[in-house]
């Protein structure tokens, strides 16, 4: 059996003349902690929206534990095991974390159009969804409206709603963006702890989150891939300093 989980060949995406992602080659391993860094505007996201099939490559191709999901849409994506996280947060805020944790579980057990039922209904998926609480650090907050939490429980309740997916690939797109430097511990502790058996892509600025969860990194410059190896190795990398115009931000390496 292939190491390898989730791979692209020679990715390519065109806005008209403008490339935005040049020829992206990567191989992401079973139970990898891999990270892609680069500064803005060098692709990042748009790398991910090809992963995810939010947008169609132009050319290439991405395979998932060996099949070609190049054809296949997002959801479709998800339900093979590729689940996807965003830079900004998409939940439910009317709903609690707990019934929003029991309508992803739901969701995988084809149960979905149960959520609307007394949470001890189904005595699975409401223990699933309590552990999953547990798990993110959210017992406190189970019952309070999601509009209503700490930004940076917001951000671990989107984690948990990816994790209750049950994801083989978990893209992990600036999980700490705009939570407060007091809760990012929080987020650092919560994503060093995500199962063995999944494995993760993690799109970060945060340079601490970066080089304390990657065993690789791959850094991503003008849509193509310049670099990629152990986080000790990019740090000391000259050509990626020089893309950093020499910032302290891979001094944590």
């Amino acid at each position: 059996m292939s190491d390898v989980v989730l791979r692209t060949h020679g990715l390519v995406k065109r806005f008209g003349g403008f490339v935005a992602t040049d020829n992206v080659s990567l191989n992401i391993e079973r139970g990898a902690r891999h990270a892609l860094i680069g500064p803005n505007g060098a692709g990042k996201t748009t790398l991910v929206n090809l992963l995810t099939g939010t947008l169609p490559a132009s050319e290439g191709r991405v395979e998932l534990l060996g099949q070609d999901i190049s054809s296949l849409s997002a959801n479709q994506r998800v339900e093979r095991g590729l689940v996807r996280t965003f830079q900004i947060n998409q939940l439910f805020p009317t709903l609690t974390p707990l019934q929003s944790l029991a309508i992803a579980v739901a969701s995988r057990h084809d149960a979905a159009r149960r959520w609307w039922m007394p949470m001890g209904h189904d005595t699975a998926i409401a223990a699933e969804a309590e552990a999953l609480l547990s798990q993110f650090r959210l017992q406190e907050h189970a019952d309070r409206l999601t509009k209503e939490l700490p930004y940076g429980k917001r951000r671990l309740l989107e984690i948990a709603l990816a994790v209750a997916l049950k994801p083989r690939v978990l893209l992990l797109d600036e999980p700490a963006a705009g939570v407060p430097a007091g809760e990012r511990q929080e987020i650092l502790a919560t994503v060093a702890a995500l199962p063995s058996d999944v494995s993760v892509l993690l799109i970060e600025h945060d340079m601490d989150l970066v080089f304390s969860f990657a065993t690789r990194i791959t850094v991503l410059v003008s849509g193509a891939v310049l670099t990629e190896g152990t986080p000790e190795a990019i740090a000391n990398d000259p050509q990626v300093r020089a893309v950093y115009l020499g910032s302290t931000e891979l001094a944590h390496g």
